[in-house]
């Protein structure tokens, strides 16, 4: 057993981010300012969007774009249950309906076929999330979307960097939503990014992220500004500042190399683990695309051992290996599980993975004595509970 723990995830901090921001710190320029406008332009540059948005998280990122979409009581969302809670609660509270449609079981993305199933003359939107980094099938999505005339709205939280079909996304015809949270293939602490083709949406979006001021209200603070400013709407503050896009500007130059990294243990561990009869591995789609492996999440086969996946977790630990949990299904939640019961029979392949997935540790810092650690450790929780 490894001497000392080995955390779920870690960002990767080096001393360009830490120079930058010192540097921001000592310009007098924290807030919203050039080194924002800077990452807006690298990351919407990087992933081939024609227009981008940066804000303080990817939540808010789905409350304004539900906003600007005017999104109105009666009108329903398709969504997944295998998400953050996030991607449903800002549906809730932009007075949508959220309907939920169930997994594939391997990539455990959204069932198009699923999809199709809870198509209402209702459904104003579809939002697919690219679990774990790899891709959703897009075009049959898209197919729907003009079958139907429904927005899609890609939970791109996992998935800066991930490609379809040669294509990365952000690019796509459709409205994606980046995170920069700390345990994301990038970082600017918190951070968020809406990417679009749509100029009118990315400029209310712009507006309402920061008071209902013009979109470069923040260079009313520079030389070349004025103090003067109005407001065009009721807004948010929901803006990205400086000393976050300083250590964006860096993260981003190195997001493929942390993919390449990602990838290397990922396959390490879908190598070692294959054979394990308790656990199922990630399971690559069969269309063309680049997994950006944000996280690696096996499903442990509770009914194969004597404890359930709560108590595996908490042996992992003992053997000084971290782990999280993405996700507890949406509707396995209190608040949901009052509000708009599902039962399990209506989403088995969700309900399925919801008991069972965790994710193990992975992230560009690791070594593979580190996930040669994990493996071992798996395989002994394993080996002492196996029934």
């Amino acid at each position: 057993m490894r001497s000392t723990f080995l955390p779920f995830s870690t960002p990767t901090i080096e001393d360009a981010e830490i120079n930058e921001v010192i540097d921001s710190l000592k310009s007098g320029w924290i807030t919203t300012g050039p080194k924002v406008k800077r990452f807006e332009e690298d990351f919407r540059a990087y992933v081939g969007a024609p227009f981008a948005v940066p804000l303080s998280s990817a939540t808010a990122g789905l409350h304004l774009t539900l906003l600007a979409l005017a999104i109105k009581e009666g009108d329903e969302i398709i969504t997944t249950p295998m998400t953050f809670a996030s991607t449903v609660s800002m549906i809730i509270l932009c007075g949508g309906t959220p309907v939920l449609a169930d997994i594939e079981p391997g990539t455990l993305n959204i069932d198009v076929n699923e999809v199709r199933r809870r198509i209402t003359p209702r459904t104003r939107a579809i939002i697919p999330v690219h679990f774990a980094g790899q891709s959703c099938d897009m075009d049959p999505l898209f197919a729907l979307a003009g079958e139907f005339d429904l927005t899609i709205i890609e939970d791109a939280a996992h998935a800066a960097g991930t490609e379809y079909k040669g294509r990365r996304i952000g690019s796509l015809d459709s409205i994606s939503i980046f995170s920069f949270h700390p345990n994301k293939n990038i970082t600017t602490g918190e951070g968020g990014m809406v990417c679009t083709a749509d100029e009118t949406l990315a400029e209310e979006i712009s507006l309402l992220k920061f008071h209902g001021m013009s979109r470069e209200a923040w260079k009313r603070f520079a030389a070349s500004g004025t103090p003067n400013y109005d407001i065009l709407l009721p807004g948010f503050k929901y803006n990205m500042m400086d000393i976050q896009a300083a250590i964006g500007i860096h993260q981003l130059p190195r997001l493929d190399g942390f993919i390449v990294k990602r990838a290397e243990i990922a396959e390490y561990y879908n190598r070692e683990l294959a054979d394990v009869q308790e656990l199922a591995v990630p399971q690559y789609a069969p269309y063309q695309q680049r997994h950006a492996w944000h996280l690696y999440t096996p499903l442990v086969r509770i009914e194969k051992l004597s404890i359930d996946r709560d108590r595996f977790m908490e042996e992992l630990k003992k053997h000084n290996i971290g782990s999280g949990l993405h996700y507890k299904a949406i509707h396995h939640h209190a608040w949901y599980r009052e509000h708009m019961p599902i039962a399990d029979s209506q989403l088995p392949n969700a309900s399925y993975a919801s008991e069972r997935i965790l994710s193990l540790p992975l992230f560009p810092k690791m070594t593979m004595d580190d996930a040669r650690d994990v493996v071992e450790a798996v395989k002994d929780v394993i080996a002492a509970h196996r029934t």
